[in-house]
C-alpha cells in the first residue's frame, strides 16, 4: 500500500502524491518552444520529483536523458576536460540497466563508443561534436535534465560547461543540439557567482543568460492536497472531510511540499485523527523536531546576521521591508524559500516557519527569566482542559511590573512587549498546544495571537496603547476576528507607557454580542 514520503523522490506507484499535471503541461509548452531554464527552489521543494515526472511523461515525445550531479566527486569537477568526460559517462549510464525510450540503436552505440575512448578526458571540441552527433542522428529530439547542479556550483569548470551549452543554443540553426535543457538546484544559475571564488567571478558572470524565467508555482494547492487525501481515505476506508483538512494543511504550510507530506506522515504514523485536533497535534510535533529544512534555515541566519535581524523585525515589531532582490542575504533567503515577495514586501514563506522562528528567537537568553517564570506558573492556568486566560494575563502583568520595578537599569523597550509575552506563553502551552500569529494583523502597533490548546482556540490581541480612540478601533477589529473564528470571548493585552494609566485586568466589556477581556501592562 502507498505511504507518505519525505525521503527522496516521490513515485506515483509507491507514494501518496499531489497531482502535478497542470505544472507539467506548462513545462511541456516550454520544452516544445525549445526553452532552456532552471528549476530553482528550496530544499525538499519537489524539484527532483518534478524532473522524474518530466522524464516519465515526456518520453513518448522526446528521448529524455535525466542525470544528476549528486554524489559526483569533486575531482570530477576540478578540471574542464574531466567534467566533460564525466558528463558523457552519466549519459551512458542512462541505458546501462534499463532501455532508454526513444534512443536509436545507432546513437546508443555511438555513446558507448565515445565513452570508452574518453574515460578520463574530453576536450571542448570533442564534447561539442559528440552532442551535435547524437542530437542530429537520433530520430526523436533529445531533452536533457540535470539535477543537483549545486553540487558543481563551486567549480568554474561547470560554468564553462554551461557556456558550451549556451554557445550551441545560440547556434542551433546550424549546429544540432538539445531540444531543451532543464537544470534543477537551489541556487539560480545567474547567482552561482555567489559560490565561485571572487577572483574567478569576472570570467563567468553570464553562463546561462539564454535561460527563460521559470515562474511556475510549485507549491501544492489545497485542491491538490485534497485529491491526495481523497485517495488515502479510500485506500484506508476512512471518513473525514478531506477538503477541510487540506485547507488547514495549506494554511500552515503554504503548500511547501516537504511540510505538506511531513504533516500527513505524522498524522498517519502517530495515528492522530484526521480532524482539526489531529492536524494541530501534527503541527506541534513538527515544530519540536529536528529536520534538514529547519537546520539549514538556522545555518543561513548564522551566515547572514542581517537576515536574522530582518526576520526578527518582521515577526516581533511588524516592520515592513521592501523586497530588494539585489541584497545578497535576500537573494539567498529567497532561493532557499525562507522568504517570499508578497506585493513588494518581504514575507516569511509559511506559518510553520514563522512559529519555528518565533520559538527560536524567544528561546534566546534576553528574556529567559520570563520563560522560566512561565514554566513555574503553567500549572495554575489549565482547569479541565481550558486555559484561564484572564489569570494568565494577570500573572504576566504582575511579573512585568515586578521585573521592571526591581531592575531600574533594565529599561523596558516598547517594541519588545510582544516578544516578552510570547516568551512567557510558550512554556505554558508547549508540548500540548501551539500558537500562530495572524499575518494580516501584524504591524508595528498590533498583533493577533491564535492559541490552539486541546481543541480550543483563544485569540489574544497584543497592541501598543495609543489612546482611547485607537483602543476602540482595536476592540471592533477583534470582534470581527472573533466572528471569523466563531468564538465568543477575546482578549486584549495593551502595553501602555502613560504613567497615569493604571495597569491590571479591566472589567469585561460586551461589544457586538462578544465578550472582550482587556488588560493593561
Amino acid at each position: 500500500m502507498k505511504f507518505f514520503n519525505t525521503a527522496g523522490t516521490c513515485r506515483p506507484n509507491e507514494h501518496y502524491m499531489v497531482d502535478i499535471t497542470d505544472r507539467l503541461e506548462i513545462i511541456r509548452k516550454m520544452v516544445a518552444k525549445g526553452d532552456y531554464f532552471c528549476i530553482n527552489r528550496g530544499r525538499q521543494y519537489g524539484k527532483t520529483t518534478t524532473l522524474k515526472a518530466i522524464s516519465n511523461t515526456f518520453s513518448d515525445e522526446y528521448c529524455v536523458f535525466s542525470i544528476s550531479f549528486e554524489g559526483i566527486s569533486d575531482s570530477s569537477f576540478a578540471e574542464e576536460e574531466k567534467l566533460y568526460s564525466t558528463f558523457v559517462r552519466l549519459l551512458a549510464q542512462q541505458f546501462k540497466w534499463v532501455p532508454l525510450k526513444g534512443l536509436d540503436d545507432e546513437v546508443k552505440n555511438e555513446i558507448i563508443s565515445f565513452t570508452d575512448t574518453h574515460k578520463e578526458r574530453c576536450s571542448e571540441t570533442e564534447l561539442t561534436d559528440f552532442i551535435s552527433t547524437i542530437c542530429h542522428y537520433n530520430t526523436k529530439r533529445i531533452l536533457l535534465l540535470i539535477d543537483e547542479v549545486d553540487q558543481a556550483g563551486n567549480f568554474a569548470s561547470f560554468l564553462k560547461f554551461l557556456g558550451i551549452l549556451r554557445g550551441m543554443f545560440l547556434n542551433r540553426d546550424v549546429i544540432p543540439t538539445f531540444q531543451s535543457v532543464i537544470l534543477a538546484g537551489v541556487y539560480d544559475i545567474k547567482n552561482l557567482k555567489l559560490k565561485i571564488r571572487p577572483e574567478e567571478q569576472h570570467q563567468y558572470n553570464s553562463p546561462w543568460n539564454i535561460a527563460v524565467p521559470f515562474d511556475v508555482d510549485m507549491s501544492l494547492s489545497a485542491e491538490g492536497i485534497a485529491g491526495m487525501l481523497r485517495e488515502y481515505k479510500v485506500d484506508h476506508e476512512l471518513e473525514f472531510d478531506e477538503k477541510y483538512i487540506a485547507q488547514m494543511i495549506r494554511d500552515y504550510t503554504s503548500g511547501y511540499p516537504f511540510l505538506v507530506s511531513r504533516l500527513c506522515q505524522i498524522i498517519e504514523t502517530e495515528q492522530f485523527s484526521w480532524n482539526k485536533e489531529g492536524v494541530l497535534k501534527a503541527v506541534n510535533a513538527i515544530l519540536l523536531e529536528r529536520n534538514t529544512l529547519f537546520d539549514n534555515m538556522i545555518k543561513k541566519m548564522d551566515e547572514y546576521p542581517e537576515l536574522k535581524q530582518l526576520l526578527k523585525s518582521i515577526l516581533f515589531w511588524g516592520n515592513d521591508k521592501s523586497y530588494n532582490p539585489d541584497e545578497k542575504y535576500i537573494q539567498v533567503a529567497s532561493m532557499f524559500n525562507y522568504i517570499t515577495n508578497k506585493e513588494g514586501k518581504i514575507a516569511i514563506t509559511c506559518r510553520i516557519m514563522e512559529v519555528r522562528l518565533y520559538n527560536l528567537f524567544i528561546s534566546e537568553k534576553e528574556y529567559s527569566s520570563f520563560y522560566m517564570q512561565g514554566q513555574i506558573d503553567k500549572n495554575q492556568f489549565v482547569k479541565n482542559g481550558i486555559i484561564d486566560m484572564p489569570l494568565l494575563m494577570t500573572r504576566f502583568i504582575d511579573h512585568m511590573n515586578q521585573t521592571y520595578k526591581m531592575d531600574r537599569e533594565n529599561e523596558f523597550i516598547e517594541d519588545d512587549g510582544r516578544k516578552i509575552f510570547l516568551t512567557y506563553l510558550r512554556p505554558i502551552i508547549n508540548g500540548v498546544g501551539s500558537y500562530h500569529i495572524e499575518e494580516q494583523t501584524r504591524d508595528h502597533d498590533r498583533m493577533d495571537i491564535v492559541v490552539d490548546y486541546l481543541g480550543k482556540q483563544y485569540v489574544i490581541e497584543l497592541k501598543i496603547w495609543r489612546g482611547n480612540a485607537y483602543n476602540e478601533r482595536g476592540e471592533e477589529q477583534l470582534c470581527r476576528y472573533l466572528e471569523y473564528f466563531d468564538l465568543q470571548t477575546g482578549y486584549l493585552l495593551s502595553f501602555c507607557f502613560n504613567k497615569n494609566k493604571k495597569s491590571g485586568l479591566l472589567p469585561p466589556v460586551e461589544i457586538n454580542g462578544r465578550t472582550l477581556v482587556e488588560a493593561i501592562v
